[in-house]
């Protein structure tokens, strides 16, 4: 009997320390607080986190998932209390997650993955070092935990961003991330994120929404592939209705491709509802497509961005855009208001706020033609800027600036048309004219002569318009140029 009782005795006691051990596991409810997270129904997402801490005390993956919230609200918001308040949370997430089975592959991806969200935060208020620290943790993470669990997908998906991120370092800082334990390149990132996609396209993925818009985002911003990135978000499962960071992105790879009347249509059916946590810069978003295709609402949009966002980036960009609608209309008052505007509103972080900003202290007002021009072929209208501007030769320019920047537009137009042969004409004469002056024309037609010669796989050619470009040190969007430049020359590294 004795016997009897002492291996029941210690049967329970295994039975309970099995049940006591923390674990990691996508349950329902744990699925529809992470959708509702990422869909900015943050106080929907926060109940369910509650309800989940308090019924399934022993599965840590809410303190994943919870974290969503907190990363996903300061960089929407960009409002630095908000970050100070919520940035302890991390550690004590990252204790949590520690608790849980260390045999499971979901250990090390949830730590990586906190460290990538605290990393991108950081990054949003400057603080580069230690958001440079947190990504080398968490790529080490990702590293191991691809070595122990070389099948597990979700780890491919930031994997595949961070070895994206690693190539697209101009080469003469690579030994930097060597020397941080980090490696990888464009085409290795970019076949991991597209192994992922593949995947969620034939089995129930819980990732499939962030994955497809990192993917299409890669793309665009670094694989200079902006009909690839049209193609995958418009291919994805992906419903911008429901979701305000689909919708943005859907409207972003849209707008960078030229297709401004497929944003607004986007934007215009944006999920709306008080359960949505304002994301402001949808409104910028809708106000810059109708600007585009110069509709008379475009500004009244734009100012609900201006009115009501109080984070730091866009603002200064936003006043100038705001300015350059009155300026179309015939209204110089209302542009030089707005121009003042720029001055007293925002900060001057980003280029296109530094160029903003540089141009309502410098107080000209541009060519209204040339801006007409320039808004119609970034819309994607490109016949009518091209039958804009053939109503004017070069010679009908008195300003220098506004000579090289007729070449210039033109060019870009003739390229986005197909002429290839006819916009390189107009980008040499461009970098003949213009290389030496502080505009950015001659730069960027550098920059677009040397894409026009890799995507030919001319790249002999399109290694020296790389060069190029990075010789040239214009006033105006140097640092956003030289970063295409250096990854044009790493996409076509070896070829």
């Amino acid at each position: 009997m004795k016997r009897l009782f002492f291996c029941l005795f210690f049967s329970c006691l295994t039975i309970i320390s099995a049940k006591a051990e923390k674990y990691f596991e996508f349950t329902p409810k744990m699925k529809k607080a992470y959708q509702a997270a990422i869909s900015l129904r943050f106080v929907e997402a926060g109940q369910l986190v509650e309800e989940i801490k308090s019924e399934d005390p022993e599965n840590v993956m809410v303190y994943y998932v919870e974290n969503y919230i907190d990363f996903l609200r300061i960089y929407i918001d960009e409002d630095k209390k908000d970050f100070q308040r919520l940035e302890p949370n991390k550690d004590k997430r990252l204790a949590q997650l520690k608790k849980g089975d260390s045999s499971s592959p979901y250990y090390l991806f949830t730590q990586a993955e906190i460290r990538l969200h605290w990393a991108v935060a950081r990054a949003k208020f400057e603080d580069y070092s230690n958001a440079a620290l947190e990504v080398r943790k968490a790529f080490i993470l990702l590293e191991k935990n691809q070595k122990k669990f070389p099948d597990f997908i979700p780890n491919k998906k930031s994997l595949g961003i961070l070895h994206s991120l690693v190539g697209a370092i101009p080469p003469n800082y690579r030994w930097m991330a060597k020397l941080a334990g980090m490696n990888g390149s464009i085409s290795q990132g970019q076949e991991e994120i597209k192994e992922v996609v593949d995947h969620a396209r034939h089995h129930d993925f819980i990732f499939e929404e962030e994955t497809v818009i990192m993917y299409a985002l890669l793309l665009q911003h670094i694989g200079n592939d902006s009909r690839g990135a049209w193609d995958i978000i418009r291919s994805g499962n992906l419903d911008g209705t429901q979701n305000p960071l689909v919708c943005f992105a859907q409207a972003s790879v849209a707008m960078h491709s030229g297709r401004s009347k497929e944003a607004i249509t986007v934007l215009q059916n944006r999920p709306k509802g008080k359960q949505y946590h304002p994301f402001y810069f949808l409104d910028y978003q809708l106000g810059m497509a109708k600007l585009y295709r110069q509709d008379a609402d475009a500004a009244f949009y734009m100012n609900k961005y201006a009115n009501n966002f109080k984070g730091r980036f866009y603002i200064k960009e936003c006043y100038q855009r705001i300015a350059w609608h009155y300026l179309l209309q015939g209204d110089k008052d209302g542009y030089k208001q707005n121009m003042f505007n720029v001055k007293k509103r925002g900060k001057a972080l980003t280029d296109a706020d530094k160029k903003a900003l540089k141009a309502a202290q410098q107080g000209l007002i541009p060519n209204a033609d040339l801006l007409r021009a320039r808004l119609l072929f970034d819309g994607g209208h490109y016949s009518k800027a091209l039958d804009h501007l053939n109503r004017f030769s070069e010679s009908d320019f008195e300003e220098e600036k506004d000579r090289l920047e007729f070449l210039y537009r033109k060019g870009r137009i003739l390229q986005a048309s197909g002429k290839d042969d006819d916009a390189l004409d107009l980008f040499k004469t461009t970098i003949s004219q213009g290389r030496d002056k502080p505009y950015y024309f001659a730069c960027n037609s550098a920059l677009q002569a040397g894409i026009i010669k890799e995507n030919n796989k001319e790249y002999d050619s399109a290694r020296a318009f790389f060069n190029t470009c990075l010789d040239m040190s214009p006033s105006e969007y140097k640092s956003s140029l030289h970063g295409l430049a250096k990854a044009g020359l790493s996409r076509i590294k070896g070829k």
